[in-house]
């Protein structure tokens, strides 16, 4: 039960970040979430749009090197000790992730999380064996 997501790679120049977003929102892509990583050269920009694919067409026809990777999505309480609920999960079963990133919804009490790491089968199985909720990609896609 993945999500697709989309990574853009992006020069760390003035207005590159504009010109991706404003290339998605020129065909009627609507983000659902997103996370923004940084060096002095580059930056990579990762999304969750509801039709990843059609996105990564949209932005390689303007240039851009895009790839899309499953992703694992889970529902977590939006409360303090939350995420920390899950990580121990993790380090339960000595699962490193590659990186995270979180988004709030209209459930006030739940955030949806998003986890890569190299081993998504053991993620899965780790989390499903703690009895947390993973979020299928529809859900996800028409939050």
């Amino acid at each position: 039960m993945r999500v697709k997501q989309i990574s853009i790679f992006l020069e760390n120049k003035k207005g590159r970040l504009w010109k991706a977003l404003s290339t998605l929102a020129e065909a009627g892509i609507n983000l659902r979430a997103l996370s923004l990583a940084d060096t002095s050269e580059f930056g990579i920009l990762r999304l969750i749009v509801p039709e990843p694919e059609h996105a990564a067409a949209v932005l390689e026809d303007k240039g851009f090197i895009v790839k899309i990777k499953d992703v694992v999505a889970v529902e977590m309480d939006d409360r303090p000790g939350g995420l920390a609920s899950i990580l121990e999960v993790l380090k339960d079963y000595d699962i490193n992730l590659d990186y995270i990133y979180a988004f709030v919804h209209e459930k006030k009490d739940k955030a949806i999380l998003f986890m890569s790491t190299e081993d998504l089968d053991a993620l899965e199985g780790a989390l499903g064996d703690a009895g947390v909720r993973m979020v299928p990609p529809e859900e996800v896609y028409s939050l």
